[in-house]
């Protein structure tokens, strides 16, 4: 049954990828005349309680009544009231937002009574509409679900493996244990198309550099999430958040794109998320000209929202704002302007405002002046809650069962199946002296380079290399200075081998940070000593490494890329991966280094 399923829907994916297919969501509307339960539910709400519809945001806190005295002073300050559910029920709030930092996750019990009490908060009070909870669970470096939880590899490792069947078993895994903690929203997947390797804020996230496996990859998530484990998404960043050098998060990016080559390289993705049925899209904060020669961002475009979005591309599902708080929707207008605009250029859901009261006063006093119609206002709302509705949030959300939450995320079915996915994206790009496999002998490995504080995947790979029978010594550098990089190259030289981990990095707080990264592997490969270098994000880091003549990349630091590359190099399992873009020559950046889809293999030795 299940690879019947599979195979079903990696047929439509393809469909969709290709123009073809099924076709978007049916409007919420009337059967023989009469409205709709969402029409009969609109006509009840005062206009405060449709508006506390169109936000979603964060709350403090990691119980919705109990919350620590730090988190009750957080949510006094950001909301005038002390607990989540206190500020569910004053703002007659759409959806809620979880993140680390709110305090909101730290283990699926708690998560689930978390979800819990929300929940009851929206059922009790105002319009008694249940909450989208949701979170950014996009796989790879954007994840937030803590351990136990199934931490799949990210877009472009999944761009890597090529297999659809993979893309979607991750995204039906991963929306299984979101619904099992109560998250019914994932704010994923990325179906960004990245074609700037200087891109700081997509990169990863992304499935690659070719429309058609994009869209392919970006409707096999949708349908993963949403059909297999009927948990929301929300495509993003449109109208393509993929070629460029500024983070929206703290600039305004302007992308060049002529509308021609919009429509042959941003547009296929988003296509074939809403042929695949996706409930929402997101919204980029970045500026087009050819799409809208006024210099609003995206966000607060009707050219590109409504024109493109609604009328060309035929999507009737909602759509929901980036965040607002981001600067690369606030460098023209006001906190206060900034929704109204949204909303008037064809937005539905407004996602963490910075100051929630004033962008929920600043929608009802562009209502009560005639400057948004409350047509308007109801027409987005019947969007959300026909979402909610085909979601089975609307009637009520019965309450997540804390212990099984604790039974269903990180369960072994679950790991079994990451393993798998994770082992067919690491890809191995040079390997002219045939140092790997690696053959078994009794040798001393130096495990060197960037490291993540939150995964540690340098410690990780040595102790995998370790458990094989290597002596293995772990030396993180960070972003190294002089002193540290004499000490790996004096390491290097006291072992058998290295293998120095670097990560594109974006951290305007360090002088140049990529050369210092160039340094020491230059450094290591000049001690005469073996040396395999590995890019655990961007691809893009190996064009410098000609003195490297061993070269590999696993698009992700987590601990399942960390222990996938342990089974390639030790000669555990094959590689699978193909670049999902194309890495060139830093000398001549028209020049390509390693072409798309380029990969080496070898035959395990038995």
């Amino acid at each position: 049954m299940r690879s019947r399923l599979l195979a079903s829907t990696v047929a439509s994916a393809l469909l969709v990828a290709a123009g073809v297919g099924i076709g978007p969501p049916a409007r919420a509307g009337t059967a023989a005349g009469k409205p709709s339960p969402v029409d009969r539910l609109i006509a009840r709400m005062s206009l405060p309680e449709k508006v506390g519809q169109l936000f979603a945001t964060y709350v403090y806190g990691g119980s919705a009544t109990a919350p620590s005295a730090a988190d009750a002073t957080a949510n006094r300050q950001a909301y005038g009231v002390g607990t989540g559910a206190e500020v569910v029920a004053k703002y007659h709030l759409g959806g809620v937002i979880y993140f680390s930092w709110s305090h909101n996750l730290d283990s699926p019990r708690q998560i689930a009574e978390l979800s819990n009490g929300l929940q009851a908060s929206a059922a009790a009070s105002g319009p008694r509409i249940p909450l989208l909870v949701s979170t950014d669970q996009e796989h790879g470096i954007v994840q937030r679900l803590p351990a136990p939880a199934t931490l799949f590899p990210g877009n472009m490792a999944l761009g890597a493996g090529r297999s659809l069947v993979d893309a979607y078993s991750a995204a039906r895994i991963t929306g299984r244990e979101l619904a099992a903690v109560g998250i019914q929203q994932a704010w994923a997947p990325s179906a960004d198309v990245n074609v700037n390797p200087a891109n700081p804020v997509i990169g990863v996230r992304s499935f690659g550099s070719d429309p058609l496996l994009v869209a392919g990859m970006t409707a096999a998530q949708v349908l993963g999430f949403q059909s297999g484990a009927g948990v929301s998404v929300a495509a993003k960043h449109f109208p393509g958040h993929g070629d460029t050098r500024d983070d929206s998060h703290t600039a305004l990016p302007v992308i060049h794109h002529t509308r021609a080559e919009w429509q042959r390289l941003d547009a296929p993705p988003f296509r074939a998320a809403i042929a695949a049925g996706v409930d929402t899209i997101m919204t980029a904060h970045i500026v087009v000209p050819s799409l809208d020669a006024s210099g609003d961002p995206a966000t607060l475009s009707p050219p590109i929202l409504t024109g493109l979005l609604r009328e060309q591309l035929g999507f009737r599902g909602v759509v929901v704002t980036d965040s607002l708080a981001m600067a690369g929707v606030r460098q023209k207008y006001g906190d206060d302007r900034v929704p109204v605009l949204a909303l008037k250029a064809g937005a539905d859901l407004l996602l963490m405002p910075p100051n929630l009261d004033l962008a929920v006063n600043s929608v009802l006093a562009a209502v009560a002046s005639g400057e948004l119609p409350e047509a308007r206002i109801d027409q987005s709302v019947r969007r959300i809650l026909t979402v909610k509705q085909r979601r089975g949030v609307l009637d009520g959300v019965p309450p997540v069962d804390p212990a099984g939450a604790e039974r269903i995320v990180g369960q072994p079915a679950h790991q079994a199946e990451l393993r798998k996915i994770a082992d067919r994206t690491v890809t191995v790009l040079r390997n002219d002296a045939k140092l790997l496999p690696l053959p078994r002998a009794d040798r001393s490995v130096l495990v060197t380079g960037w490291n993540s504080s939150a995964f540690d995947n340098v410690g990780t790979l040595a102790a995998g290399l370790t458990a094989r029978g290597n002596r293995s010594t772990a030396l993180p550098t960070g972003l190294p200075n002089d002193a540290k990089i004499a000490e790996a190259v004096a390491a290097a030289q006291a072992n058998d081998l290295t293998i120095v981990l670097t990560q594109k990095s974006f951290d305007t707080t360090v002088s140049d940070p990529n050369a210092r990264q160039q340094k020491l592997v230059h450094a290591l490969a000049a001690t005469g000593k073996p040396v395999v270098v590995v890019a655990v994000r961007d691809a893009y880091d190996v064009g410098h490494f000609d003195d490297v003549p061993t070269q590999l990349s696993t698009f992700g630091y987590t601990k399942a890329s960390m222990e996938a590359l342990t089974r390639v190099l030790t000669g555990e399992v094959a590689p699978a991966g193909k670049l999902p873009v194309s890495v060139p020559d830093p000398a001549d950046p028209t020049a390509v280094r390693y072409p798309y889809g380029h990969g080496l293999t070898w035959r395990l030795r038995r």
